[in-house]
């Protein structure tokens, strides 16, 4: 969440820009994920992420050396893209305060997820607090402005060159304080949650943000110090504002970032998983009843490069092999389950893996069957299948291990003991 830029000496801005600028457009695309999520499944929480992303973002964009004096330039105001840059870091501030408070559950409610909404209790303390940020940031506005801060400075020297005014050294305190109360805030309550959570990508990515945010505190400690020094006329503690402040917000924000995006991104690529891993088994019903499916398959190349709708793809082609499995019911061979079981039992398969197995020796078997002309059983004759019943959130993942059972050496074995029993 830095507000700095290149320094003014001789070292080329030309790294300064790739950091800030590449740091801000990886943050936007996360903000832009989340509005995408948001206009998907519209909650408070996500709309609050949003915010939080896309403030220190534009923060960033803006205290990009050739954007910051463009921005002055443009408007004929020196220093005035540090203010800008000051409040798009307030700006996360307010928003990561009231995701603490959102992310804090009721203590009836010690179960709930950490992106769940904030109950109604939870706005009392959410609006106070939203009115005490606007009251300081309209302040820090007017302390800003009765500086005179009108000497051109770039960001790095801002802070410690106009220390010594009184009104632009309390601009800068109250800039610090909020920050850090915000930091601290959102790092406890994310540590806590954590805490609590199972071992996973959304565990992985809150503890992200707890790291991020302590990190990012090393940037307001060594600012307070460089700006309390230069105000007291002490020189040679400049680079604490110009070289290891910058670096702790460069890191903490990489961290908080993450933060955001890792469940997304982990999300995103289990989907992208599950609905390439589905193909052989909705290639199976597909081929023994076309019907089945909305339209024909697509090419390797389209499924390889698909990105897009994921969920609703996947979601569909689940449907459509419940479909297809409830049509090839009529012609799965009884003998199937009982083999497929035994099987499973003398490999050590748990009861999902077992499941799987009998569904994928009874689909396979029942192509075959349908292929080569064997009437269909009779409904009192038909073998059940297990995950026929499964929960939507269990469905998925059911499918997911048939699939993968489809041609595995274990399948085959129980075809032919089921064949060999029959005979």
């Amino acid at each position: 969440m830095s507000d700095e830029m290149a320094h003014a000496s001789p070292l080329p801005e030309a790294p300064f820009n790739a950091v800030y600028l590449g740091i801000g457009t990886v943050a936007w695309v996360v903000a832009a994920l989340k509005i995408r999520a948001w206009r998907r499944d519209p909650n408070q929480g996500l709309l609050v992420v949003f915010f939080s992303i896309a403030a220190p973002a534009t923060a960033f964009v803006v205290a990009a050396p050739v954007v910051y004096r463009l921005v002055d330039r443009l408007a004929h105001r020196p220093n005035l893209a540090t203010l800008l840059v000051y409040l798009g870091i307030m700006g996360f501030s307010a928003a990561a305060v009231v995701l603490a408070r959102m992310w804090t559950p009721p203590e009836d409610r010690v179960d709930a997820r950490v992106w769940d909404g904030a109950a109604v209790e939870t706005w009392r303390p959410v609006r106070l607090r939203l009115v005490v940020f606007a009251v300081l940031v309209a302040a820090m506005i007017v302390l800003f402005f009765a500086g005179g801060a009108t000497s051109p400075q770039t960001p790095l020297t801002f802070d410690t060159t106009f220390a010594t005014v009184p009104s632009i050294a309390v601009f800068l305190v109250l800039y610090q304080a909020l920050f850090g109360f915000a930091l601290i805030d959102i790092g406890r309550v994310c540590l806590r949650h954590a805490a609590g959570l199972p071992d996973g990508s959304l565990r992985r990515g809150i503890r992200q943000l707890a790291i991020g945010s302590f990190v990012s505190c090393g940037y307001g400690a060594c600012k307070l110090v460089a700006i309390g020094a230069a105000a007291g006329g002490i020189t040679g503690t400049e680079w604490l504002s110009t070289a290891l402040g910058p670096a702790f917000a460069a890191l903490g924000a990489i961290l908080i970032t993450a933060g955001f995006a890792g469940p997304a991104i982990a999300a995103w690529i289990r989907r992208r998983r599950d609905y390439q891993a589905l193909r052989p088994l909705w290639d199976l019903v597909y081929r023994a009843d076309r019907r089945l499916a909305l339209e024909a398959p697509p090419s390797a190349w389209t499924e390889r490069l698909a990105v897009r709708d994921l969920e609703w793809r996947t979601a569909r082609r689940g449907l459509e092999i419940r479909d297809g499995q409830l049509t090839l019911r009529p012609w799965v061979d009884p003998g199937v389950v009982p083999a497929a079981t035994a099987l499973a039992e003398r490999a050590g398969l748990d009861e999902d893996e077992r499941s799987a197995l009998i569904v994928a020796a009874a689909l396979r078997g029942a192509v075959e069957a349908l292929n080569a002309g064997t009437p269909p059983l009779p409904r009192e004759d038909q073998a059940p299948l297990p995950g026929l019943d499964a929960e939507p959130v269990e469905e998925r993942a059911h499918l997911v291990r048939v699939a993968r059972y489809l041609h595995a050496p274990l399948t085959g074995e129980a075809l032919a003991a089921a064949t060999a029993g029959t005979g």
